[in-house]
């Protein structure tokens, strides 16, 4: 609770791989009064650790799918119609938010009520296309010479070269704040929305409803319509894992890896953290079984099967062995595809 705002965090749950970090940094906020999975996913491993991870805290709630239908960023945008309570803001996370500054959720909070004529309000965001160029304005990150703006969405080298440089340049020695850049106002332009918060009063106006691609009727179609602005909190970062074009090549990087070991060291002793990684383990040891089960949901698209169902010849070789290639793979190419010349 906030000013007499409840404060209610979602995410489109999801994958639990990166879900297994975002967890324990989304409950270590005292401030927050709910966090919704809204469980968008027909894998049933992901939905046992979904259900498995509610035991661990009143506050986690798990919202299905409201029409029954799974089919990866197009069913997610029927969850807004449960966010439109008057006396709530929501913080809306990617399930790939793998690293939060913490005092992120209070900042963000009160950067929404301290700006309430914007529509939306974001933090800034590693590995996100305008939140680069933000960086890069404020001379905190500069990109080689020829490169294309769409690279800090589309391309996986990119994304593995700017989570490394962040690990290794911000994190490790803790002076992450040495991003901060100003705050920045931004109309008519669609944006990443990996990290938003509104209020459900605004919502309420349109019922919730959300039609076609959430991202650009959230940020472009319905605040250029309404008149209004979005902004960023230069002064707030969190660290998104990767794009879907970006997912093939950083899901065979060590950078997940790294973000875990981070979490272990922030997370030392902390219980709801343990609570977290017991519930994954219990789903890495019953795989098969959880497997077996028939699916939640009745319908559902393959982009939805995550990585436990690989198909075609990948199927009869060993996951680690199938890792190792694909990262002596990404060794091998990724010194030629280094984008990032300081940050």
């Amino acid at each position: 609770m906030y000013k007499n705002y409840r404060i209610i965090i979602n995410t489109a749950a999801g994958r639990r791989r990166y879900m297994r970090l975002l967890i324990p940094y989304v409950l270590q906020s005292d401030l927050i009064d709910r966090y919704d999975l809204w469980i968008n996913t027909n894998s049933n491993a992901d939905i046992a650790f979904f259900k498995e991870v509610a035991k661990i805290s009143p506050k986690i709630n798990l919202v299905w799918q409201p029409d029954g239908i799974v089919n990866g960023v197009k069913s997610i945008n029927a969850f807004y119609k449960l966010c439109t309570e008057h006396d709530a803001i929501y913080f809306k996370l990617d399930d790939d938010i793998v690293w939060m500054e913490p005092s992120i959720i209070e900042k963000m909070v009160k950067y929404r009520v301290d700006n309430p004529d914007y529509f939306l309000v974001t933090p800034l965001v590693i590995n996100n296309g305008f939140s680069t160029l933000l960086l890069s304005i404020h001379d905190k990150i500069k990109i080689k010479q020829n490169q294309d703006i769409s690279i800090c969405w589309n391309n996986g080298y990119f994304a593995y070269d700017i989570h490394n440089k962040f690990i290794n340049n911000y994190l490790r020695n803790n002076s992450y704040q040495e991003l901060y850049v100003n705050n920045a106002i931004i109309g008519l332009n669609r944006f990443s929305i990996n990290a938003i918060l509104w209020y459900g009063k605004d919502l309420d106006k349109i019922s919730g409803i959300v039609p076609g691609d959430d991202e650009e009727f959230m940020s472009l179609l319905y605040p250029t319509r309404e008149g209004l602005a979005c902004s960023w909190n230069g002064s707030a970062i969190v660290s998104h894992f990767a794009f879907g074009s970006q997912r093939e090549i950083m899901d065979s990087t060590d950078i997940l890896d790294k973000y875990f070991m981070f979490a272990q060291q922030h997370f030392e002793n902390n219980k709801i953290f343990e609570e977290v990684e017991n519930a994954y383990k219990y789903v890495e040891e019953n795989i098969d079984l959880i497997n077996s089960l028939p699916p939640h949901y009745k319908l559902c698209s393959n982009n939805n099967l995550n990585k436990d169902e690989r198909f075609t010849i990948e199927k009869y070789i060993p996951k680690y062995i199938y890792d190792f290639i694909n990262y002596r793979k990404f060794l091998n190419e990724k010194n030629t595809r280094e984008f990032i010349e300081r940050f």
